[in-house]
């Protein structure tokens, strides 16, 4: 697997061009919209920038990395000579079934095609192809650049060798692949979306308030980042959706939201991308806590 497509130049589709370039890969970076592209190579300039600063990379690297990255507005070419095409699109399944059955006809036969969903079932997203034992989920965690973790999820039918192929591929990215068999969220966000939902029952029913919340799992958790907090930096209409999934593809109803997560969402409060969710945020800053919405 020497070329790589990726769909989607948002933030994780923008991290995920940014690993396989910065590991010697040429990438076709492919978004409908060409400002996307425009504001996906500035995020990756930006992230390479911090590399520089901290040592890890040398301009002539940056330069060498972006130099791999090709952008592109139309699917069919940017996959036509793709060994490996990674989607990571919105996570939105009738999206991501349109997407897979236009793949499946424009990539050579022999391309395996990935998704990075987070939660939606990679034999599923498989049925719309012809060819599911090639298709494979590729979760990287977010930020891509600095987290190790990729989970990779076998389909249904999903071959032994294009699993093996996946995981040694992680591997070449510096990653550390974990195998995960396909049901409703995987493990990353089977358990993590559970506890998400209980920070926001917690605050829902009036226990504790946002920072009280945050800094019982921070100091006594040792967690880098308390649950609201996380909740607003992945967005909280993502986290409503997954949990979603959970909910319908176990019949459990420990998985139902929170009415308070559903109503925010609602209401546009969808986090650091809306500029408010449980905490308020300085516009175009994901670091900044200004202050808890909820006191």
């Amino acid at each position: 697997m020497q070329k790589i497509s990726v769909i989607g130049g948002g933030t994780m589709g923008n991290g995920i061009a940014h690993v396989f370039a910065q590991n010697g890969f040429p990438v076709t970076l492919v978004d409908i919209a060409s400002e996307a592209l425009d504001k996906a190579l500035a995020s990756i300039s930006k992230n390479l920038d911090r590399q520089i600063n901290k040592g890890a990379l040398t301009e002539a690297d940056k330069q060498a990395t972006l130099n791999r990255i090709h952008p592109m507005t139309d699917m069919k070419e940017g996959v036509a000579n793709a060994d490996l095409i990674v989607e990571a699109a919105t996570e939105n399944v009738g999206l991501k079934l349109k997407i897979f059955t236009d793949l499946d006809q424009f990539a050579p036969a022999n391309a395996v095609l990935a998704t990075n969903t987070s939660s939606i079932s990679i034999t599923k997203i498989a049925a719309a192809t012809k060819r599911p034992g090639q298709v494979i989920g590729m979760h990287f965690m977010n930020p891509v650049p600095v987290m190790k973790l990729v989970e990779v999820i076998r389909g249904y039918a999903t071959t032994d060798q294009v699993t093996t192929d996946i995981m040694a591929l992680s591997r070449q990215l510096g990653k550390v692949p974990v195998e995960v068999n396909d049901y409703p969220g995987f493990v990353a966000n089977r358990i993590l979306m559970p506890m998400i939902n209980e920070a926001i029952y917690s605050l829902f029913e009036g226990v504790s308030g946002v920072e009280e919340i945050d800094t019982v799992m921070k100091l006594g958790m040792a967690h880098p980042m308390g649950p609201l907090q996380l909740a607003d930096f992945i967005g909280l209409d993502v986290c409503l959706a997954i949990l979603r999934v959970l909910q319908e593809g176990f019949g459990n109803p420990k998985y139902a939201p929170c009415p308070l997560l559903v109503n925010m969402v609602t209401a546009g409060k969808l986090g650091v991308k809306s500029g408010e969710g449980f905490y308020t945020y300085t516009p175009g800053s994901k670091e900044l806590v200004v202050s808890p919405t909820f006191r």
